[in-house]
């Protein structure tokens, strides 16, 4: 048994034109997936998946933007059109417009955070989970953040709204587990992508990250991709509703 062998398997994963998405993405179709690109532009997205095709996988590039339903089942609509079924769902697109004291925080920047991290990433769920339940089979993964295991003076909203989708994947792992559907949470702490460029590009607050972190580095992409490869293939058939974790030890160095 190849337990991590993807073949046969159509992956999407929202925001994977560049960071952490466009590494699960490239992870995922270096193991058999038939992989779908999606972020806003699509051009950054054709860019991945061509990278990926002259690699040998096997990619397409579908523009979406998931605060948008219509958008959300254009991209479900072609991926079916381009590889039949979806097999595998990562949800990784997040924002977090606000930075500072929750007490700031305006009910426009709270419904935004909120939107783009809890409700974007159910409606594409509700689009892909009855197809799965249909054939037994599917595993759907949230991108979420230790921001929502610790408490924050600075980002209160958006660890908020990532613990919101720690509990939405267990919710979603005991209504479908029954269908042989697996759905868990990554959360990664900080990982070198241009979401959080100004945390480790700035020295010192680098420098303070590793020092309490027990791997003494920071994370790459490709730390958070093994993760998702091993949630999305037969090597991770029986786990469900968890969140695994993968910060280098931040969290449990206090």
């Amino acid at each position: 048994m190849r337990l991590f062998d993807l073949s046969d398997k159509t992956a999407v994963v929202t925001g994977s034109s560049r960071g952490i998405g466009r590494a699960i993405a490239e992870a995922m179709a270096s193991c058999g997936a038939r992989v779908v690109i999606s972020s806003r532009k699509a051009e950054a997205c054709e860019e991945v998946a061509a990278t990926i095709r002259h690699t040998g996988g096997r990619a397409i590039a579908i523009p979406c933007h998931v605060g948008d339903k219509a958008q959300l089942e254009e991209l479900v609509v072609k991926t079916r059109v381009a590889f039949g079924t979806i097999d595998i769902l990562v949800n990784n697109v997040g924002a977090n417009p606000l930075l500072g004291p929750l007490q700031d925080l305006t009910d426009d920047a709270f419904d935004r955070v909120f939107a783009n991290n809890v409700k974007s990433a159910l409606w594409l769920s509700n689009l892909v989970l009855p197809e799965m339940a249909v054939r037994k089979d599917g595993a759907v993964i949230f991108i979420a953040s230790i921001a929502g295991l610790r408490g924050s003076a600075d980002i209160g909203a958006y660890g908020a709204a990532k613990a919101a989708v720690m509990q939405l994947a267990r919710s979603l792992a005991c209504e479908w587990g029954a269908s042989n559907i697996r759905v868990n949470t990554i959360a990664p702490g900080l990982i070198k992508t241009d979401f959080a460029r100004a945390l480790w590009q700035d020295p010192a607050l680098a420098e303070r990250r590793i020092a309490e972190t027990p791997l003494r580095r920071l994370g790459e992409p490709s730390d958070v991709a093994g993760t998702a490869v091993l949630l999305a293939s037969q090597a991770g058939s029986y786990i469900t509703g968890q969140t695994i974790v993968v910060d280098g030890g931040v969290t449990i160095a206090g």
